[in-house]
Protein backbone atom coordinates (compact mmCIF):
# COMPACT_ATOMS: atom_id res chain seq x y z
CA UNK A 1 0.00 0.00 0.00
CA UNK A 2 2.90 2.38 0.63
CA UNK A 3 3.77 2.52 -3.07
CA UNK A 4 0.13 3.24 -3.93
CA UNK A 5 -0.01 6.13 -1.46
CA UNK A 6 3.30 7.58 -2.67
CA UNK A 7 2.27 7.49 -6.32
CA UNK A 8 -1.12 8.98 -5.47
CA UNK A 9 0.31 11.95 -3.56
CA UNK A 10 2.79 12.61 -6.39
CA UNK A 11 -0.02 12.99 -8.95
CA UNK A 12 -0.34 16.75 -8.50
CA UNK A 13 3.07 17.89 -7.24
CA UNK A 14 6.74 16.99 -7.21
CA UNK A 15 7.57 16.42 -3.55
CA UNK A 16 10.48 15.76 -1.22
CA UNK A 17 10.42 12.67 1.01
CA UNK A 18 9.38 14.88 3.94
CA UNK A 19 6.52 16.38 1.90
CA UNK A 20 5.46 12.91 0.70
CA UNK A 21 5.27 11.77 4.34
CA UNK A 22 3.26 14.88 5.23
CA UNK A 23 0.82 14.42 2.31
CA UNK A 24 0.35 10.75 3.15
CA UNK A 25 -0.51 11.75 6.72
CA UNK A 26 -2.93 14.41 5.45
CA UNK A 27 -4.68 11.95 3.13
CA UNK A 28 -4.47 8.61 4.93
CA UNK A 29 -3.70 9.09 8.65
CA UNK A 30 -7.13 7.76 9.66
CA UNK A 31 -6.21 4.34 8.20
CA UNK A 32 -2.41 4.12 8.23
CA UNK A 33 0.69 6.03 9.26
CA UNK A 34 3.84 4.84 7.49
CA UNK A 35 7.18 5.92 8.93
CA UNK A 36 10.07 7.52 7.08
CA UNK A 37 11.72 4.12 7.47
CA UNK A 38 8.99 2.60 5.30
CA UNK A 39 8.80 5.47 2.80
CA UNK A 40 12.50 5.59 1.88
CA UNK A 41 12.77 1.94 0.70
CA UNK A 42 9.49 2.31 -1.19
CA UNK A 43 10.88 5.38 -2.99
CA UNK A 44 13.98 3.38 -3.93
CA UNK A 45 11.83 0.51 -5.27
CA UNK A 46 9.61 2.90 -7.25
CA UNK A 47 12.63 4.66 -8.73
CA UNK A 48 14.27 1.35 -9.71
CA UNK A 49 11.13 0.34 -11.61
CA UNK A 50 10.96 3.78 -13.30
CA UNK A 51 7.65 4.70 -11.64
CA UNK A 52 9.23 7.86 -10.22
CA UNK A 53 12.29 9.97 -10.88
CA UNK A 54 14.29 12.06 -8.45
CA UNK A 55 16.06 15.35 -8.94
CA UNK A 56 18.46 17.06 -6.54
CA UNK A 57 17.70 20.76 -6.17
CA UNK A 58 19.69 23.34 -4.22
CA UNK A 59 17.50 25.80 -2.34
CA UNK A 60 18.27 29.51 -2.09
CA UNK A 61 19.67 28.87 1.39
CA UNK A 62 22.08 26.26 0.06
CA UNK A 63 20.19 23.21 1.32
CA UNK A 64 20.10 20.20 -1.01
CA UNK A 65 16.65 18.66 -1.46
CA UNK A 66 15.59 15.64 -3.48
CA UNK A 67 12.29 16.03 -5.30
CA UNK A 68 10.37 13.01 -6.56
CA UNK A 69 8.18 13.04 -9.69
CA UNK A 70 5.73 10.43 -10.96
CA UNK A 71 6.46 9.14 -14.49
CA UNK A 72 4.22 7.69 -17.22
CA UNK A 73 5.26 4.25 -15.98
CA UNK A 74 4.28 5.42 -12.50
CA UNK A 75 0.79 6.30 -13.71
CA UNK A 76 0.48 2.78 -15.13
CA UNK A 77 1.79 1.32 -11.87
CA UNK A 78 -0.71 3.36 -9.86
CA UNK A 79 -3.56 1.98 -11.96
CA UNK A 80 -2.16 -1.55 -11.62
CA UNK A 81 -1.93 -1.21 -7.83
CA UNK A 82 -5.48 0.10 -7.60
CA UNK A 83 -6.82 -2.78 -9.72
CA UNK A 84 -4.80 -5.45 -7.89
CA UNK A 85 -6.97 -7.58 -5.58
CA UNK A 86 -6.41 -7.07 -1.87
CA UNK A 87 -5.16 -9.62 0.60
CA UNK A 88 -7.73 -12.10 1.89
CA UNK A 89 -6.44 -11.38 5.41
CA UNK A 90 -9.28 -9.62 7.29
CA UNK A 91 -6.76 -7.83 9.52
CA UNK A 92 -5.27 -5.96 6.55
CA UNK A 93 -8.40 -5.74 4.45
CA UNK A 94 -10.22 -2.78 6.01
CA UNK A 95 -7.29 -0.35 6.18
CA UNK A 96 -6.04 -1.32 2.70
CA UNK A 97 -9.56 -1.04 1.28
CA UNK A 98 -9.96 2.45 2.74
CA UNK A 99 -6.68 3.54 1.18
CA UNK A 100 -7.77 2.18 -2.20
CA UNK A 101 -11.17 3.88 -2.02
CA UNK A 102 -9.46 7.16 -1.13
CA UNK A 103 -7.46 6.91 -4.39
CA UNK A 104 -10.31 5.90 -6.73
CA UNK A 105 -10.64 9.36 -8.27
CA UNK A 106 -7.58 8.44 -10.37
CA UNK A 107 -9.51 5.70 -12.21
CA UNK A 108 -12.15 5.95 -14.92
CA UNK A 109 -15.65 4.82 -13.91
CA UNK A 110 -15.31 1.33 -15.45
CA UNK A 111 -12.12 0.57 -13.51
CA UNK A 112 -13.61 2.18 -10.42
CA UNK A 113 -16.63 -0.14 -10.69
CA UNK A 114 -14.27 -3.13 -10.92
CA UNK A 115 -12.42 -2.12 -7.75
CA UNK A 116 -15.64 -1.44 -5.85
CA UNK A 117 -17.05 -4.82 -6.89
CA UNK A 118 -13.88 -6.58 -5.72
CA UNK A 119 -13.91 -4.73 -2.39
CA UNK A 120 -17.59 -5.46 -1.82
CA UNK A 121 -17.08 -9.16 -2.65
CA UNK A 122 -14.24 -9.41 -0.13
CA UNK A 123 -16.19 -7.53 2.52
CA UNK A 124 -19.16 -9.87 2.02
CA UNK A 125 -16.85 -12.87 2.41
CA UNK A 126 -15.42 -11.50 5.67
CA UNK A 127 -18.93 -10.64 6.88
CA UNK A 128 -20.22 -14.17 6.23
CA UNK A 129 -17.16 -15.69 7.92
CA UNK A 130 -17.72 -13.56 11.04
CA UNK A 131 -21.46 -14.34 11.09
CA UNK A 132 -20.75 -18.08 10.71
CA UNK A 133 -18.28 -18.08 13.60
CA UNK A 134 -20.70 -16.15 15.80
CA UNK A 135 -23.65 -18.43 15.01
CA UNK A 136 -21.76 -21.75 15.26
CA UNK A 137 -23.03 -23.41 18.42
CA UNK A 138 -20.01 -25.74 18.46
CA UNK A 139 -17.46 -22.92 18.57
CA UNK A 140 -16.96 -21.89 22.20
CA UNK A 141 -16.63 -18.11 22.36
CA UNK A 142 -16.03 -15.91 25.36
CA UNK A 143 -18.12 -12.83 26.01
CA UNK A 144 -15.31 -10.64 24.67
CA UNK A 145 -14.90 -12.69 21.51
CA UNK A 146 -18.63 -12.38 20.83
CA UNK A 147 -18.49 -8.61 21.30
CA UNK A 148 -15.52 -8.30 18.91
CA UNK A 149 -17.22 -10.50 16.30
CA UNK A 150 -20.46 -8.55 16.62
CA UNK A 151 -18.53 -5.31 16.15
CA UNK A 152 -16.75 -6.74 13.10
CA UNK A 153 -20.11 -7.70 11.60
CA UNK A 154 -21.37 -4.14 12.09
CA UNK A 155 -18.19 -2.72 10.52
CA UNK A 156 -18.49 -4.97 7.47
CA UNK A 157 -22.19 -4.12 7.04
CA UNK A 158 -21.43 -0.39 7.24
CA UNK A 159 -18.51 -0.78 4.84
CA UNK A 160 -20.66 -2.69 2.33
CA UNK A 161 -23.36 -0.02 2.59
CA UNK A 162 -20.75 2.68 1.90
CA UNK A 163 -19.47 0.77 -1.14
CA UNK A 164 -23.01 0.37 -2.48
CA UNK A 165 -23.44 4.14 -2.22
CA UNK A 166 -20.15 4.65 -4.05
CA UNK A 167 -21.25 2.18 -6.74
CA UNK A 168 -24.46 4.17 -7.30
CA UNK A 169 -22.53 7.43 -7.46
CA UNK A 170 -19.99 5.93 -9.86
CA UNK A 171 -22.76 4.53 -12.09
CA UNK A 172 -24.39 7.98 -12.15
CA UNK A 173 -21.09 9.61 -13.12
CA UNK A 174 -20.48 7.19 -15.99
CA UNK A 175 -23.60 8.25 -17.90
Amino acid sequence: MIELMILYVLLNHDLTMYAIHKRIKENFLAYTNPSFGAIKPALVRLEKQNSITSAKVMSGGGKLSIFYTITKDGLKELKKLLLKPLSQNPLQFMSDARVKISCLSFLDSEDCAEVLFDLKSNALLHLVNAENILSDEYTPLTFYQRIVLDNSICEYKNFISMIEGLEKDNAGNSK
